[in-house]
């Protein structure tokens, strides 16, 4: 039980990765790295008490600085796409890196997934890490100099708690999620179309055929985007809808019910029937970006294991993308001084 370290491997620069493991008292447990902030590991027990990782990931550190797919990433300052890879706050505009198409996707290119963080806390009687780094003003064109945190929780229930903070000494945008994928059956299963979802949203936000939001609110009922009611990922993913044509499948940022800033609900929840595992996500977002992995081709992951589509989801805690652009959307803009502060966790359970 607690939190230890080890040496996760070294980047091509040479520079030393360590690796840190959060165990609880019934022996699940979860690893991260201060490359990334990245979530390597979670480790659960099946209907049968045996423990299953249920992330995907790499087992080298190298290949963690490709990771094409963002397994496991800390995304930010802003998840998700902002259209034109540019925004204005306050009368100027800021000139992002386009790393899709003409959009900018994640941040990027070089995100905080790609960044040491110092490890500022280790908490033994949490099961906690916190990591902290300083993202220079400008830093892939975001205005302020944004010092932020991240805390991975461990609970004695196993829930894997992230605690995101931050503050910058100018307007900026703040939208940070993490990108795990989860396979509940186990990582290298094969595809995940029989997980059952259930995602709490009478809406979703329509995208155009670059997968930017149409800046409209769409209702699911009597489409194949409704999760109301748990259904299994692969029932409606190949349906003759407009929407998961331009997408390959289930890509979509949902606008989750009974939303009030700071707190906290379970917007969405997962069971896989063949391990018995069950996961809610609980957050403090307004929205959850739903992806079925539908581009996930030939990756070469953990355990001589090759990923491939649709063989992991992932649930993003969000505001809306490119809501930065889109006035009617929840905004993303962190004034001078604010505390930005969001939360979001996976708990895992089994039903036998």
């Amino acid at each position: 039980m607690g939190v230890t370290a080890k040496k996760f491997g070294e980047l091509t620069s040479g520079e030393e990765i360590t690796l840190y493991h959060l165990e609880n008292q019934s022996g699940a447990y979860a690893e991260v790295m201060d490359y990334g902030a990245i979530l390597v590991k979670v480790v659960v027990p099946d209907k049968d008490g045996r423990l299953i990782d249920v992330v995907l990931g790499y087992d080298d550190v190298q290949q963690y600085e490709v990771n094409g797919c963002f397994f496991g990433a800390i995304i930010g300052r802003s998840g998700n796409r902002i259209g034109g890879a540019k925004f204005s706050l306050y009368g100027q505009e800021y000139q992002l890196g386009k790393n899709e198409n003409d959009n900018n996707l994640h941040s990027g290119p070089n995100g905080f997934e790609k960044k040491i963080w110092t490890v500022k806390n280790t908490d033994q009687d949490k099961n906690a890490v916190t990591f902290f780094r300083i993202s220079p003003d400008g830093e892939n064109g975001f205005p302020g100099e944004f010092e932020v945190s991240v805390t991975y929780e461990l609970t004695e229930d196993n829930a894997i708690q992230i605690y995101y903070g931050g503050i910058s000494d100018k307007a900026t945008v703040a939208n940070m999620t993490n990108h795990s994928y989860f396979n509940l059956a186990g990582e290298g299963s094969g595809k995940v179309l029989d997980t059952y979802v259930t995602i709490h949203a009478k809406d979703y936000t329509p995208v155009d055929e670059f997968s930017i939001p149409t800046g409209e609110y769409a209702s699911v009922e009597g489409t194949p985007m409704d999760f109301n009611k748990a259904k299994k990922i692969g029932d409606e993913i190949d349906a003759d809808f407009q929407q998961l044509k331009f997408t390959g499948g289930y890509d979509h940022n949902y606008v989750t019910d009974n939303y009030a800033k700071g707190s906290r609900r379970v917007i969405a929840s997962a069971y896989n029937e063949a391990s018995g595992i069950t996961m809610d996500v609980i957050s403090d977002c307004p929205c959850v970006q739903f992806y079925a992995g539908n581009f996930v081709i030939d990756e070469k992951g953990k355990n001589g294991h090759v990923y491939n589509k649709r063989e992991g989801f992932c649930l993003e805690t969000q505001v809306e993308p490119n809501a930065v652009n889109v006035e009617t959307f929840h905004s993303p803009v962190l004034e001078v001084g604010e505390k930005y502060q969001s939360f979001t966790a996976y708990k895992f359970g089994v039903r036998k």
